[in-house]
């Protein structure tokens, strides 16, 4: 009965306008693989799977991000979020006026425009302005007469928080042992029935799909409409969301085009497309089918509609992952949905936590207790540790799951050295400014935007990612380049010249004077950056001083938030002095997420004080 409910929602026999409509339902938090349609045999999608049938599938589609607000900036703008500044986690910096809202070029051709209801934009602004109607009412029944339209639904059921601690609710379909565990998850119980709950939600997740489109259809809308459906990013489970694997970034993506509107696809019902796209593509496409032109700043490639542009040869998608609510870091990627290149341009950090906003799933819970506990081995391990080197390949074909990773193998150098070019240029040709730390924002971008300076002639973008790449090559034949970046007058460069011997370890300890009169630069992240490296060289008591006082100094959200990262890395946050966040001015989410470090800060001195440290 409910798979006829979903196969009746996609009939269309009424009347369609001069212009097609649009509805786009968009899932919380879920990576293709959890959708029966994308081949998970213990899913129930029955809607999807009749949508994918009508419509056409994308295997190979992606979120730039793996995260929300930055994956929703770069969809809105068609631009990517390093582009615009708009890469670190609710961040809302200013951004330059020439990256508009796809919603206002649809507005001004005429269409009704509806959010219900997440924004999370990610940049200055109000996010409610750019549409005729954002909240939890808006509808696109309640556009003017004989208006096209434009109507996003959210459907929030799958939201990794559908799975936290407050929810203890027990598996429905399938008991835990019965579950196929990926192979990069450890077999944890707690994981097990994290899997099986989310399987439940994945399936209410489909039952509220079925029923936006049942109504679609009684509404005599559905001949004259499109429907997109795709989550906002991957998710849910440990090294899905935050992460640039397959789990993180690897969206569904299925299309259905009325018979009105066939021209506007090169596909066929029921075809499973190949040719990748990602987010940064949306904006264009949207725009497309309605065949309004492609402004010049969106850096997306229109596959659909009437501006479609054909994929390159070698098209790839640019991935993306920098700060995740308190936890600073800094990843690239390139991706075919064939070869996944990553590159970590902080190979020093561990591959887990990048927030500690999960740590209320139990899955989560349980996997960083047998890490503690030394349960693990082999993949689950590493990802709790500091791998020392800056670089993953995957073959996607052999190993979708990516847990072998290929770039020390010298079977595939060629390919990884063309990965790693190619990800150079494209850092270049888009003006990364992850090149730049957050806290250097406000100082360098001087009343403008930060995309604005990296954009100048300020700025030598080509320079500082050659740089960037030469810090994380992990390679003691580069000390001298890096040591002499130290002494630069350029601030960027100074970092990476730091990232880089800080990188090196042990190879580079004997460095560590060069790095001390760092201590007193005029910029806070110099000063909490090169403390850290004069840490991991031995010197631990000075750079342990220079952290601590330095707390009490005037800076801003992000340095403060750089510098607390930093502190809580090396087991100092007990070394603080009472009150310390006393007095602190700065935005309310930089408040939000240093609040979580005063609050780890308080925990950690009353387990000191009962002589108890985990």
């Amino acid at each position: 009965m409910k798979i006829l409910l979903c196969l009746l929602a996609l009939a269309t026999p009424l009347l369609a306008g001069e212009k097609p409509n649009f509805v786009w339902i968009v899932s919380e938090d879920n990576s293709s693989h959890w959708l029966g349609c994308y081949g998970n045999k213990q899913a129930e999608t029955p809607c999807l799977d009749a949508l994918a049938k009508e419509g056409f599938l994308f295997e190979h589609a992606y979120s730039n991000a793996p995260v929300c607000a930055v994956a929703r900036a770069t969809i809105l703008t068609g631009a990517y979020s390093p582009s615009m500044g708009t890469q670190h986690m609710r961040s809302r910096h200013p951004i330059p006026q020439k990256y508009r809202p796809n919603v206002e070029y649809l507005r001004a051709d005429g269409y009704y425009c509806t959010n219900r209801a997440k924004t999370d934009y990610n940049f200055e602004g109000d996010d409610n302005s750019y549409w005729d109607d954002s909240s939890h009412k808006a509808h696109y029944k309640n556009r003017p007469e004989g208006k096209p339209f434009f109507a996003i639904f959210c459907v929030a059921v799958s939201h990794e928080s559908s799975l936290f601690d407050d929810k203890p609710t027990e598996p429905k379909r399938l008991i835990p042992e019965q579950v196929d565990l990926p192979p990069y998850l450890p077999d944890l119980p707690e994981i097990r029935k994290d899997y099986a709950r989310y399987i439940d939600r994945i399936a209410e997740m489909d039952s509220q799909v079925g029923k936006i489109l049942e109504e679609l259809k009684n509404a005599g809308l559905a001949d004259n409409t499109i429907v997109i459906y795709s989550s906002d990013h991957g998710g849910i489970l440990p090294r899905g969301k935050r992460y640039l694997e397959e789990t993180g970034v690897k969206i569904p993506l299925i299309v259905q085009i009325p018979k009105r509107f066939r021209s506007l696809s090169p596909f066929k019902a029921g075809e499973r497309v190949v040719e990748p796209v990602s987010f940064v593509d949306f904006s264009p496409t949207f725009l497309s089918l309605a065949d309004i032109e492609t402004p010049k700043q969106m850096q997306g490639r229109a596959f659909l509609g009437t501006k479609r542009v054909e994929p390159e040869e070698d098209e790839m998608e640019f991935l993306f992952a920098d700060r995740f609510d308190e936890l600073y870091g800094l990843r690239r990627g390139l991706t075919d949905g064939r070869w996944k290149y990553i590159r970590n341009f902080n190979p020093h950090f561990p591959a887990a936590p990048y927030s500690s906003y999960q740590f209320r799933q139990p899955g989560w819970i349980a996997y960083r207790k047998a890490w503690e506990e030394h349960k693990l081995s082999g993949i689950h391990k590493a990802l709790w540790e500091p791998t020392g080197t800056s670089e993953q390949l995957y073959d996607l074909a052999t190993d979708p799951w990516e847990v072998n990773n290929l770039a020390a193998d010298p079977q595939y150098m060629r390919k990884l050295i063309a990965l790693r070019e190619r990800l150079k240029a494209t850092m270049k040709e888009v003006q990364d400014t992850g090149l730049i730390p957050e806290p250097l924002f406000g100082t360098l971008s001087k009343g403008t935007t930060i995309a604005d300076y990296v954009q100048s002639d300020q700025f030598d973008v080509s320079k500082v990612t050659d740089l960037a790449f030469t810090a994380t090559e992990v390679d003691a034949v580069n000390i001298p380049t890096l040591k002499e970046a130290l002494t630069s007058e350029d601030v960027v460069v100074r970092y990476w010249g730091i990232i880089g011997l800080r990188a090196l370890g042990d190879q580079a300890a004997h460095e560590a004077d060069a790095l001390v009169p760092l201590l007193k630069d005029q910029h806070a992240v110099i000063r909490t950056t090169a403390a850290d490296a004069i840490f991991a060289f031995g010197n631990e008591d000075l750079a342990a001083n220079s952290l601590v006082t330095d707390v009490a100094s005037e800076m801003d959200g992000p340095s403060l938030l750089n510098l607390l990262n930093t502190l809580r890395s090396l087991d100092l946050l007990d070394q603080l002095p009472d009150n310390w966040a006393a007095g602190k001015e700065m935005k309310s989410e930089d408040f939000n997420y240093i609040r979580r470090f005063a609050e780890s800060s308080n925990n950690a001195k009353t387990a000191s004080r009962g002589d108890h440290r985990e």
